[in-house]
């Protein structure tokens, strides 16, 4: 098909109903009118589609579509409707894209800590680089400790959040450069199995745990979710299959800084076990098992939700007349 034809045998329609979509107020035959054009048009966009997906003439036409279908059908929806799908739809679903890419994370984060914190434990000499034995006492008995406890705990759950909110959003954000995923993770683990391996090395390790679990199932987890989304934007930058590179790097950015929105609740539930539930006088047992009942809501509600949205077809983007899509002119 001549694209050029039929834009210039249907350019008349589509400014008319451009025009009707933008009057203010509109009579019943202009209104049967601006129904009946939508309905010629929407023919027009599925045809032009077929052929030229991504064309500037498909994208001024899905916005002059929009813009028509938001005249005949009042307000798309109001603020708790897009509050209720944000956190039942959109997020899930933004999860649940990158379950298998968040596991890998975890993996790689264990793994290096794991290292990292065996090499310290069963290295003297490194672990006389790490400090004198006042200064590893000191810091096992009580520097780690005190760290849950010297300040208020509401004061230590807020600073704890935002902090942990920042890294996560600097996670997604940056993700796309490909360093800066690494970089976080390798950073984090390192400092995770040092200090694990501290307490491995002089026979405390079960206090190691009962302080970082709890709080740290669900914290670490956050951070390898956000590693996760930073990773899926740089393979859309890196692999944009069938689309251009900037139309799949501005589509996985929407779906994906979904997840650092996201992160910001699942990261201030975390940081109110950190401030409240580590530091308390609860069972070792107790604590754990709370840190643990976070963490697999975060699973359940990735794994139930997540999945029933994307199999309707949902991914985390927004909605094509909320993409940003300009209008330009055919």
């Amino acid at each position: 098909m001549d694209m050029d034809a039929f834009t210039a045998v249907n350019a008349s329609t589509w400014k008319r109903l451009d025009d009707l979509s933008r009057t203010r107020r509109l009579d019943g035959a202009a209104a049967d009118e601006l129904l009946s054009l939508y309905r010629k048009a929407s023919g027009h966009l599925s045809l032009i589609r077929s052929l030229e997906p991504e064309s500037a003439l498909s994208a001024s036409l899905s916005a002059t579509l929009a813009r028509a279908r938001s005249r005949f059908t009042g307000a798309r929806s109001n603020f708790m409707e897009d509050l209720a799908g944000f956190f039942v739809i959109s997020l899930p679903a933004a999860f649940y894209r990158i379950r298998w890419l968040t596991l890998a994370c975890g993996a790689a984060f264990i793994l290096i800590a794991a290292i990292y914190a065996l090499w310290i434990a069963n290295s003297p000499e490194v672990l006389r680089s790490l400090g004198s034995d006042a200064q590893i006492q000191k810091y096992v008995n009580d520097d780690f400790i005190n760290y849950y406890s010297e300040n208020p705990a509401a004061s230590f759950a807020g600073a704890v959040w935002t902090n942990n909110a920042w890294i996560s959003a600097q996670a997604v954000i940056f993700g796309v450069t490909g360093i800066w995923v690494p970089y976080i993770l390798v950073g984090n683990a390192t400092g995770v199995g040092q200090a694990a391996g501290i307490f491995m090395a002089v026979g405390k390790s079960d206090v190691f745990f009962s302080y970082i679990l709890p709080h740290g199932l669900m914290e670490l987890t956050a951070v390898f979710v956000a590693c996760a989304a930073g990773l899926r934007i740089f393979w859309a930058w890196v692999s944009p299959g069938p689309m251009r590179r900037s139309v799949a790097l501005a589509k996985e950015g929407r779906s994906l800084v979904t997840v650092a929105l996201g992160l910001v609740l699942v990261l201030f539930v975390s940081g109110l076990v950190e401030g409240f539930v580590t530091p308390s006088t609860l069972s070792v047992g107790v604590k754990i098992t709370i840190g643990a009942a976070v963490l697999a809501s975060y699973w359940v509600y990735t794994l139930v939700l997540g999945s029933r949205a994307v199999r309707s077809g949902e991914d985390g983007d927004l909605e094509a007349k909320d993409a940003g899509y300009t209008e330009i002119a055919a």
